[in-house]
């Protein structure tokens, strides 16, 4: 029973190991340096200093994280519903396979692509100027606060779509024959009948991709112009210009009292429907 457990104990040093050094020090660090003053003591001046200097850039973050959740929402459901009420089974293989396409992409190739595709001269508005829908006045670019927002969405859609569309999968066909029985359409099933059941997945997909979209760098840098930008940004700002950590790993504990938000509000709907089904 000893040599068990001390043989369990082994195999799990490693992976604690790693946990302990990428993860749980960097975070104690950051913690620290927040709110350690010069002489070592605790203060505030660098949490007040990052909400003096930052204050607009931390709203514009919060609202862009916000409005890319809602379309996400959206195209994801969308799409996942498609896929489990549509009787059209070329639609359905298609668009299964196109959905997929972004979950290979790495983050910073995607930054780099909607850059060249979002531009006043990029793909999007040379397509349309071929095809005559504009001229090359009429052009407008979309890099800044509406095209992070293009590229987070693209970027998450496959893999919300897929938690989503497993988790409707995953649901008792009879409940959807039934209805269909009754003569509910597919929009009704949808809300009344797929929407409350999946809510539990849908909420902590819109948190992992929250989580996702407030610790990226390259979206902002590359596709962003300027002022306002997001928090990751600022961040990079401070250590690369400034060798400023403080201001840095206050904005850094910011970012994750937004993210506690979001899956504070996630988790407070949850306890509160699993407390009125009990």
């Amino acid at each position: 029973m000893y040599r068990s457990s001390s043989l369990l104990v082994w195999l799990v040093i490693p992976a604690a190991s790693i946990i302990g050094i990428f993860f749980i020090y960097p975070l104690c660090f950051s913690l620290y340096s927040a709110f350690a003053s010069s002489t070592g003591g605790f203060t505030f001046e660098h949490m007040s200093k990052s909400f003096g200097l930052y204050s607009r850039d931390i709203g514009y973050t919060v609202f862009i994280v916000f409005c890319s959740l809602s379309i996400l929402a959206i195209i994801s459901v969308a799409i996942a519903s498609v896929l489990r009420l549509s009787p059209i089974y070329s639609l359905v293989k298609w668009l299964g396979v196109l959905y997929r396409i972004p979950l290979f992409i790495p983050l910073i190739v995607t930054a780099q692509m909607m850059r060249t595709f979002l531009a006043k001269n990029g793909l999007m508005n040379n397509a349309l100027v071929a095809t005559g829908m504009l001229t090359p006045f009429d052009t407008v670019s979309f890099l800044g606060g509406s095209g992070i927002i293009i590229t987070f969405v693209w970027k998450q859609l496959a893999f919300s779509t897929l938690l989503i569309s497993g988790a409707m999968a995953a649901l008792d066909d009879t409940q959807i024959r039934a209805a269909q029985n009754l003569g509910a359409s597919r929009v009704r099933i949808l809300f009344q009948i797929i929407l409350p059941q999946i809510a539990p997945t849908l909420g902590v997909t819109l948190v992992l991709s929250a989580v996702t979209m407030m610790s990226a760098l390259s979206v902002p840098l590359m596709i962003g112009t300027g002022s306002p930008t997001m928090m990751t940004a600022d961040i990079a700002f401070r250590i690369n210009s400034y060798g400023d950590y403080h201001v840095a790993n206050s904005l850094g504990i910011i970012s994750y009292l937004i993210c506690a938000v979001f899956a504070w509000f996630y988790l407070r709907h949850s306890l509160k429907e699993k407390g009125a089904s009990s």
